[in-house]
């Protein structure tokens, strides 16, 4: 599989160095005046059509089949929406002698957010774990993510008045819930032409989110929030999110054979329960926070999803060789 062996190679994703490239954009180029606004109204309506294609192209039926390996998914779910939100309460620790509130902020939002899906699937199949279950595991995560992120972002900063108020519950429905919806409940008839186009649409999908890069760092450049930001404090947040990864990482492989899971199922649980997913986490964002902020926020995630990428496809390669091959079950089993 071209996707999972790129995934294999600890290199610098490419998509990432397309992200870098337009947060340079925005800072030397940021959007003013009507062009912010042309910029805001195509990311606004980019939002939408990736919840509609995630919708739209996640199974039901094998998602619904998946809840038969319940002690999995309650374990991953357990894993990405009380263990990090509760490890990510420590960042308000850490404000101002490590992190700044925005920084806080933007790591408590990266441990509300859903497992990702295509590169958990991925090191998953690489390290020779359950696809099967790591499949259905992170469509379980999107789907719940998109009600329980908000919930949990909002909970977890009211204290910073970043709560929820009646505009933002509108927002999240009408920008993320019911385009969602809509794609589910049209799977039927568009379900195989999605499926024929994926790399087409896989593109489209990647160039709104380079869009609402571009969008939210020119707002902070216009609002010159950049300039509460230092080396030190890069360093300290590179920091944050290691030791985040890491205890998630030890907890899981420490509880995970003391709960009866098989091999397999460790792996898949492993990898699916101690990642955050990028291409979900950047659109939320923008549904969730003042746009002047966003790209302070989203900083942590963009930094972790490099992170995450990097040491996954070392721990994956080296456990897919712990084992000689003929050993295995099948993958997906």
């Amino acid at each position: 599989m071209r996707g999972a062996a790129l995934l294999t190679k600890s290199r610098i994703d490419p998509f990432i160095l397309a992200i870098l490239a337009a947060v340079g954009v925005a800072c030397l180029l940021p959007a003013r005046g009507q062009g912010a606004d042309i910029a805001s109204t195509v990311s606004t309506i980019g939002v939408g059509a990736l919840f509609f294609l995630y919708g739209a192209r996640l199974s039901t039926a094998e998602a619904m089949a998946g809840l038969k390996h319940w002690r999995l998914h309650l374990t991953i779910l357990v894993a990405t929406f009380v263990l990090f939100p509760l490890l990510g309460l420590g960042a308000k620790l850490l404000v101002p002698s490590v992190l700044t509130p925005a920084l806080a902020a933007g790591v408590i939002f990266l441990c509300a957010l859903p497992s990702t899906v295509n590169s958990s699937i991925a090191f998953t199949s690489i390290a020779r774990g359950n696809v099967a279950a790591a499949i259905c595991a992170a469509s379980f995560s999107s789907i719940i993510g998109i009600i329980l992120t908000p919930l949990l972002v909002g909970l977890l900063l009211h204290t910073t008045g970043s709560g929820f108020s009646l505009h933002a519950l509108t927002s999240i429905v009408l920008q993320l819930l019911v385009p969602f919806v809509a794609g589910q409940l049209l799977r039927r008839w568009i379900g195989g032409w999605i499926t024929a186009h994926k790399k087409v649409l896989g593109r489209a999908d990647r160039s709104v989110i380079l869009i609402i890069v571009y969008t939210a760092f020119s707002e902070g450049v216009v609002a010159g929030i950049w300039h509460q930001l230092s080396w030190l404090s890069l360093v300290g947040l590179l920091a944050v999110n290691l030791v985040l990864f890491f205890v998630v990482l030890g907890v899981l492989k420490f509880v995970t054979p003391r709960l009866g899971f098989s091999r397999e199922d460790r792996i898949a649980i492993i990898f699916c329960g101690s990642k955050k997913s990028l291409a979900s986490g950047l659109p939320m964002a923008t549904v969730l926070f003042p746009a002047h902020t966003v790209g302070l926020i989203v900083l942590p995630l963009m930094l972790f999803h490099q992170a995450q990428l990097m040491i996954c496809a070392v721990l994956a390669r080296r456990w897919a060789a712990e084992i000689p091959e003929g050993e295995l079950a099948p993958a997906g089993t």
